[in-house]
């Protein structure tokens, strides 16, 4: 089961570069940007506040205990409870969406996340990803990931 998921979700992440993703070259990667994400990661918020009460009863009737969804950020892979979108245009930054529940549970990692924005350093020059909200339906693909969790 767990081997089945982590395989739905490498394919999954794969198909989502190519289709929900915009590719930002480190020259546009601004202060508009940045509102720009500050954005994407409040209507994250508001949409996982959401979907974690219409949720967490299903994932209880599942044997699924204490549903939770946040948004999840972190710096080089360090993550900072105090850490906010002020501090996305950092290189190495990333936001996403994570998805835990108590269960079967093999170490501190969550069991699924969406990326909303990652900010790769490279050595030279740097570029990012980010959601794209014009072309997608960020509840949607939360609920399709929940959903998938429960089978």
């Amino acid at each position: 089961m767990l081997e089945k998921l982590r395989r739905f979700f490498i394919n999954q992440r794969q198909n989502e570069m190519d289709e929900k993703y915009i590719s930002v070259l480190e020259n546009e990667i601004n202060e508009e940007l940045q509102r720009k994400i500050g954005e994407l990661e409040r209507i994250a918020e508001d949409i996982t506040k959401v979907l974690e009460r219409k949720y967490s009863r299903i994932f209880e009737n599942q044997g699924k205990k204490n549903l939770r969804i946040w948004i999840c950020r972190d710096i080089d892979g360090d993550e900072i409870d105090d850490i906010t979108a002020e501090k996305c245009l950092e290189k190495e930054y990333r936001s996403q969406i994570a998805i835990n529940y108590d269960g079967l549970e093999f170490d501190n990692d969550f069991y699924a996340a969406i990326e909303l924005w990652y900010y790769f350093g490279g050595y030279f020059k740097g570029s990012g990803t980010l959601y794209d909200l014009s072309k997608n339906d960020l509840e949607n693909d939360i609920e399709e990931t929940l959903k998938t969790l429960l089978r």
